[in-house]
């Protein structure tokens, strides 16, 4: 169905659920490629002294888009403050460890993800959120050139 814009306020409600959508589908991207290292991160070390609790596993947090003024935002973020079963250890200082390669803050090995840096490597760094951005608004019709 064609619409009729006469103004940027209508072209912008016009773009917002759209806007909406693509947000999601690419904070969605960054939580499953952030879920993927942190179990990778997992698999590299096989503790033989203390019984996991995987709060760290399970940190991984994506928020629902919202519209903000004449913007779409969302998060995808390492929930530090839902890790409290460790001991002398914050989860902030957990999780900045695993994003230096380390358990415990001691070297485990080479195969170690760097879980936040890999994440960020493998989808904003590497310009694949860029091309899923340019392919979703294409499929709903509208020109990008890059």
């Amino acid at each position: 169905m064609a619409m009729h814009i006469s103004n940027m306020n209508q072209l912008q409600a016009a773009l917002m659920p759209t806007m909406v959508k693509m947000v999601d589908e690419l904070a969605e991207r960054v939580y499953e490629t952030l879920n993927y290292f942190l179990q990778e991160y997992y698999n590299s070390y096989d503790p033989k002294s203390y019984q996991r609790q995987y709060d760290f596993l399970r940190s991984a947090v994506k928020v629902e888009p919202k519209i903000k003024g004449s913007k779409v935002t969302t998060s995808v973020y390492i929930d530090t403050e839902s890790m409290d079963n460790y001991y002398n250890a914050t989860g902030f200082q957990v999780a900045s460890w695993a994003n230096q390669g380390l358990h415990g803050g001691l070297n485990a090995g080479s195969k170690t993800p760097h879980v936040w840096d890999d994440t960020m490597d493998n989808t904003v760094n590497n310009g694949e959120l860029l091309k899923l951005a340019v392919d979703y608004l294409r499929s709903k019709g509208i020109s990008v050139r890059v």
